[in-house]
Protein backbone atom coordinates (compact mmCIF):
# COMPACT_ATOMS: atom_id res chain seq x y z
CA UNK A 1 0.00 0.00 0.00
CA UNK A 2 2.60 2.35 0.79
CA UNK A 3 4.65 1.62 -2.53
CA UNK A 4 1.67 2.34 -4.41
CA UNK A 5 1.50 5.75 -2.92
CA UNK A 6 4.54 6.50 -3.39
CA UNK A 7 4.11 6.13 -7.03
CA UNK A 8 0.98 7.74 -7.25
CA UNK A 9 3.23 11.02 -5.53
CA UNK A 10 6.14 10.59 -8.11
CA UNK A 11 3.73 10.26 -11.02
CA UNK A 12 1.67 12.99 -9.29
CA UNK A 13 4.76 15.44 -9.02
CA UNK A 14 6.42 14.17 -12.50
CA UNK A 15 2.94 15.39 -14.35
CA UNK A 16 2.82 18.69 -12.28
CA UNK A 17 6.37 19.51 -13.53
CA UNK A 18 5.89 18.42 -16.79
CA UNK A 19 2.62 20.71 -16.38
CA UNK A 20 4.89 23.52 -15.17
CA UNK A 21 7.32 23.38 -17.84
CA UNK A 22 4.51 23.77 -20.78
CA UNK A 23 3.10 26.88 -19.02
CA UNK A 24 6.34 28.36 -18.06
CA UNK A 25 7.16 27.93 -21.89
CA UNK A 26 3.85 29.60 -23.33
CA UNK A 27 3.53 32.56 -20.59
CA UNK A 28 7.43 32.82 -21.41
CA UNK A 29 6.69 33.45 -25.21
CA UNK A 30 4.02 35.54 -24.89
CA UNK A 31 5.90 37.75 -22.36
CA UNK A 32 8.78 37.90 -24.90
CA UNK A 33 6.60 39.14 -27.34
CA UNK A 34 5.21 41.71 -25.15
CA UNK A 35 8.68 42.87 -24.36
CA UNK A 36 9.88 43.13 -27.88
CA UNK A 37 6.78 44.08 -29.66
CA UNK A 38 5.39 46.74 -27.53
CA UNK A 39 7.12 49.45 -28.15
CA UNK A 40 5.87 49.62 -31.84
CA UNK A 41 2.10 49.70 -31.01
CA UNK A 42 0.99 52.44 -31.56
CA UNK A 43 -2.10 54.16 -33.37
CA UNK A 44 -0.40 54.89 -36.77
CA UNK A 45 0.96 51.80 -36.58
CA UNK A 46 -2.39 49.71 -36.22
CA UNK A 47 -4.12 52.26 -38.49
CA UNK A 48 -2.07 53.27 -41.30
CA UNK A 49 -1.00 51.21 -44.58
CA UNK A 50 2.37 50.09 -44.89
CA UNK A 51 5.16 52.60 -46.76
CA UNK A 52 8.49 53.18 -47.92
CA UNK A 53 8.62 49.33 -48.94
CA UNK A 54 7.15 47.84 -45.58
CA UNK A 55 10.13 49.50 -43.77
CA UNK A 56 7.77 52.78 -42.40
CA UNK A 57 3.68 53.16 -41.64
CA UNK A 58 1.17 50.62 -40.64
CA UNK A 59 -0.40 46.96 -40.63
CA UNK A 60 -3.87 48.13 -40.84
CA UNK A 61 -4.43 45.76 -44.27
CA UNK A 62 -3.02 42.90 -42.83
CA UNK A 63 -5.29 43.40 -39.68
CA UNK A 64 -8.46 43.99 -41.48
CA UNK A 65 -7.11 41.22 -43.79
CA UNK A 66 -6.68 38.15 -40.87
CA UNK A 67 -10.08 39.35 -39.34
CA UNK A 68 -11.61 38.90 -42.63
CA UNK A 69 -10.29 35.42 -43.27
CA UNK A 70 -10.96 34.33 -39.34
CA UNK A 71 -14.71 35.24 -39.97
CA UNK A 72 -14.73 33.30 -43.35
CA UNK A 73 -13.14 30.68 -41.88
CA UNK A 74 -15.59 29.88 -39.28
CA UNK A 75 -18.53 30.69 -41.64
CA UNK A 76 -17.61 27.76 -43.24
CA UNK A 77 -15.66 25.20 -40.98
CA UNK A 78 -18.04 25.65 -37.78
CA UNK A 79 -21.68 24.47 -38.81
CA UNK A 80 -20.41 22.33 -41.64
CA UNK A 81 -17.55 20.64 -38.61
CA UNK A 82 -20.37 20.48 -36.24
CA UNK A 83 -23.43 18.95 -38.43
CA UNK A 84 -21.01 16.33 -40.01
CA UNK A 85 -19.58 15.26 -36.33
CA UNK A 86 -23.58 15.08 -35.42
CA UNK A 87 -24.21 12.72 -37.90
CA UNK A 88 -21.17 10.44 -38.10
CA UNK A 89 -21.92 10.02 -33.95
CA UNK A 90 -25.95 10.92 -34.06
CA UNK A 91 -27.06 9.28 -36.93
CA UNK A 92 -25.07 7.17 -39.14
CA UNK A 93 -24.89 3.75 -38.38
CA UNK A 94 -22.22 1.37 -36.83
CA UNK A 95 -20.15 0.12 -39.80
CA UNK A 96 -16.91 -0.40 -41.53
CA UNK A 97 -17.51 2.53 -43.88
CA UNK A 98 -17.89 4.68 -40.62
CA UNK A 99 -14.93 3.62 -39.21
CA UNK A 100 -13.08 4.25 -41.83
CA UNK A 101 -14.77 7.77 -42.21
CA UNK A 102 -13.47 8.83 -39.01
CA UNK A 103 -10.28 7.13 -38.89
CA UNK A 104 -9.68 9.85 -42.18
CA UNK A 105 -11.12 12.70 -40.46
CA UNK A 106 -8.07 11.87 -38.35
CA UNK A 107 -5.62 11.37 -40.53
CA UNK A 108 -6.45 14.61 -42.55
CA UNK A 109 -5.56 16.56 -39.13
CA UNK A 110 -1.85 15.44 -40.03
CA UNK A 111 -1.50 16.17 -43.02
CA UNK A 112 0.81 19.59 -44.04
CA UNK A 113 -0.99 22.68 -44.05
CA UNK A 114 1.44 23.25 -47.50
CA UNK A 115 -0.89 20.33 -48.87
CA UNK A 116 -4.37 22.21 -48.32
CA UNK A 117 -2.60 25.46 -49.36
CA UNK A 118 -1.78 23.30 -53.01
CA UNK A 119 -5.24 22.03 -52.98
CA UNK A 120 -6.58 25.48 -52.52
CA UNK A 121 -4.64 26.70 -55.30
CA UNK A 122 -5.91 23.46 -57.47
CA UNK A 123 -8.99 24.02 -56.81
CA UNK A 124 -10.31 26.80 -55.53
CA UNK A 125 -8.37 29.54 -57.38
CA UNK A 126 -8.02 27.51 -60.95
CA UNK A 127 -10.38 24.60 -61.33
CA UNK A 128 -13.52 26.86 -59.52
CA UNK A 129 -12.07 30.20 -60.84
CA UNK A 130 -12.48 32.04 -57.21
CA UNK A 131 -9.15 33.85 -58.46
CA UNK A 132 -6.54 34.37 -55.47
CA UNK A 133 -9.17 35.85 -52.67
CA UNK A 134 -10.84 36.25 -49.47
CA UNK A 135 -13.36 32.76 -50.71
CA UNK A 136 -10.57 30.56 -51.86
CA UNK A 137 -8.83 31.71 -48.68
CA UNK A 138 -11.34 30.98 -46.25
CA UNK A 139 -12.60 27.65 -47.79
CA UNK A 140 -9.10 26.53 -47.73
CA UNK A 141 -8.52 27.01 -44.05
CA UNK A 142 -11.71 26.10 -43.57
CA UNK A 143 -10.73 22.70 -44.74
CA UNK A 144 -8.02 22.38 -42.80
CA UNK A 145 -9.65 23.15 -39.35
CA UNK A 146 -12.49 20.40 -40.56
CA UNK A 147 -10.80 17.59 -38.86
CA UNK A 148 -10.23 19.43 -35.30
CA UNK A 149 -13.74 20.63 -35.05
CA UNK A 150 -15.41 17.35 -36.43
CA UNK A 151 -13.14 15.00 -33.77
CA UNK A 152 -13.75 17.77 -30.59
CA UNK A 153 -17.59 17.92 -31.21
CA UNK A 154 -17.90 14.42 -31.71
CA UNK A 155 -15.96 13.83 -28.29
CA UNK A 156 -18.00 16.16 -26.88
CA UNK A 157 -21.47 14.54 -27.73
CA UNK A 158 -19.89 11.33 -26.73
CA UNK A 159 -19.47 12.59 -23.28
CA UNK A 160 -23.28 13.32 -23.13
CA UNK A 161 -24.54 10.33 -21.24
CA UNK A 162 -27.67 8.02 -23.26
CA UNK A 163 -29.38 8.63 -20.37
CA UNK A 164 -30.02 12.34 -21.67
CA UNK A 165 -31.05 10.96 -24.87
CA UNK A 166 -33.47 8.06 -23.89
CA UNK A 167 -35.46 10.74 -21.44
CA UNK A 168 -35.87 12.60 -24.09
CA UNK A 169 -37.31 10.59 -26.21
CA UNK A 170 -39.28 8.89 -24.00
CA UNK A 171 -40.92 11.94 -23.44
CA UNK A 172 -42.45 11.95 -26.62
CA UNK A 173 -39.18 14.60 -28.10
CA UNK A 174 -37.49 13.80 -31.80
CA UNK A 175 -34.31 13.11 -32.40
CA UNK A 176 -33.86 15.92 -33.74
CA UNK A 177 -35.43 17.87 -30.91
CA UNK A 178 -33.52 15.42 -28.40
CA UNK A 179 -30.28 16.71 -30.07
CA UNK A 180 -30.73 20.52 -30.51
CA UNK A 181 -32.26 20.54 -27.04
CA UNK A 182 -30.61 18.34 -24.78
CA UNK A 183 -27.27 16.77 -26.09
CA UNK A 184 -25.63 20.07 -27.81
CA UNK A 185 -26.11 22.34 -25.08
CA UNK A 186 -24.45 19.85 -22.57
CA UNK A 187 -21.37 19.03 -25.44
CA UNK A 188 -21.16 23.01 -26.52
CA UNK A 189 -18.17 23.57 -24.20
CA UNK A 190 -16.41 20.44 -25.26
CA UNK A 191 -17.60 21.71 -29.02
CA UNK A 192 -16.32 25.33 -28.64
CA UNK A 193 -13.02 24.35 -27.34
CA UNK A 194 -11.88 22.17 -30.34
CA UNK A 195 -13.21 25.18 -32.54
CA UNK A 196 -10.98 27.50 -30.88
CA UNK A 197 -7.88 25.58 -30.94
CA UNK A 198 -8.65 24.82 -34.74
CA UNK A 199 -9.44 29.10 -35.83
CA UNK A 200 -6.51 29.45 -33.47
CA UNK A 201 -4.46 27.02 -35.94
CA UNK A 202 -5.99 28.74 -38.88
CA UNK A 203 -5.73 32.65 -37.74
CA UNK A 204 -1.84 31.97 -37.72
CA UNK A 205 -1.13 29.83 -40.96
CA UNK A 206 1.06 31.35 -43.68
CA UNK A 207 1.41 28.34 -46.09
CA UNK A 208 -2.53 27.67 -46.87
CA UNK A 209 -2.66 31.84 -47.89
CA UNK A 210 0.18 31.75 -49.81
CA UNK A 211 -1.37 30.33 -52.77
CA UNK A 212 -4.79 31.32 -52.23
CA UNK A 213 -5.37 34.74 -50.75
CA UNK A 214 -2.08 36.60 -49.19
CA UNK A 215 -1.06 39.91 -51.34
CA UNK A 216 2.29 41.27 -50.86
CA UNK A 217 0.88 44.58 -51.02
CA UNK A 218 -2.51 46.09 -51.24
CA UNK A 219 -3.24 49.94 -51.80
CA UNK A 220 -7.06 49.15 -50.52
CA UNK A 221 -8.80 47.96 -48.41
CA UNK A 222 -10.84 44.31 -49.46
CA UNK A 223 -14.16 44.75 -51.00
CA UNK A 224 -15.69 41.96 -51.81
CA UNK A 225 -15.07 38.36 -51.07
CA UNK A 226 -12.93 38.11 -54.65
CA UNK A 227 -10.37 40.19 -53.47
CA UNK A 228 -6.98 39.75 -52.16
CA UNK A 229 -5.90 40.58 -48.86
CA UNK A 230 -2.67 41.22 -46.90
CA UNK A 231 -2.83 38.64 -43.61
CA UNK A 232 -0.31 39.25 -40.52
CA UNK A 233 1.30 36.22 -40.78
CA UNK A 234 2.50 36.49 -44.31
CA UNK A 235 2.84 39.68 -43.98
CA UNK A 236 5.38 38.80 -40.83
CA UNK A 237 6.98 36.61 -42.83
CA UNK A 238 7.04 39.38 -46.19
CA UNK A 239 8.89 41.56 -43.49
CA UNK A 240 11.33 39.26 -41.98
CA UNK A 241 12.54 37.80 -45.10
CA UNK A 242 11.86 39.56 -48.14
CA UNK A 243 11.94 43.34 -47.24
CA UNK A 244 15.97 44.21 -46.80
CA UNK A 245 16.50 46.32 -43.64
CA UNK A 246 13.08 46.11 -42.40
CA UNK A 247 12.50 47.32 -38.59
CA UNK A 248 12.90 44.53 -36.03
CA UNK A 249 10.03 46.74 -33.75
CA UNK A 250 7.94 46.07 -36.95
CA UNK A 251 8.54 43.08 -37.20
CA UNK A 252 8.29 41.95 -33.85
CA UNK A 253 4.69 44.63 -32.95
CA UNK A 254 3.32 42.60 -36.14
CA UNK A 255 3.74 39.67 -34.38
CA UNK A 256 1.91 40.46 -30.86
CA UNK A 257 -0.99 42.06 -32.73
CA UNK A 258 -1.52 38.43 -34.56
CA UNK A 259 -1.40 36.85 -30.83
CA UNK A 260 -3.18 39.64 -29.30
CA UNK A 261 -5.93 38.77 -32.28
CA UNK A 262 -5.92 34.87 -31.50
CA UNK A 263 -6.04 35.74 -27.89
CA UNK A 264 -8.75 37.71 -28.25
CA UNK A 265 -11.04 34.91 -30.51
CA UNK A 266 -9.82 32.49 -27.38
CA UNK A 267 -10.66 34.79 -24.69
CA UNK A 268 -14.49 35.31 -26.20
CA UNK A 269 -14.47 31.44 -26.81
CA UNK A 270 -13.59 31.09 -23.33
CA UNK A 271 -16.23 33.36 -21.66
CA UNK A 272 -19.03 31.75 -24.02
CA UNK A 273 -17.58 28.26 -22.87
CA UNK A 274 -17.30 29.08 -18.88
CA UNK A 275 -21.07 30.56 -19.28
CA UNK A 276 -22.31 27.32 -20.79
CA UNK A 277 -21.24 25.27 -17.83
CA UNK A 278 -22.08 27.40 -15.38
CA UNK A 279 -25.71 27.16 -17.00
CA UNK A 280 -25.33 23.48 -17.52
CA UNK A 281 -24.09 23.48 -13.43
CA UNK A 282 -27.05 25.08 -12.59
CA UNK A 283 -29.90 23.45 -14.56
CA UNK A 284 -28.14 20.11 -13.08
Amino acid sequence: MGKRNLQQKIFYILLLLITLVVVMFVFGIIFYLIYKGVSSLSWEFLTEFPSNGMREGGILPAIIGTLYLVIGTIIFALPIGVFAAIYINEYAPKSRFTRIVRLSIINMAGVPSVVYGLFGLGFFVLFLQFGKSILSGSLTLALMILPVIITSTEEALKSVPDTYRQASLALGATKWQTISKVVLPQALPGILTGSIIGIGRAAGETAPIIFTVAAFSQPQLPNSIFSQVMALPYHLYVLATQVTNAPQDKQWGTALVLLIIVLLFSAVGSLIRARQRLRKKELS
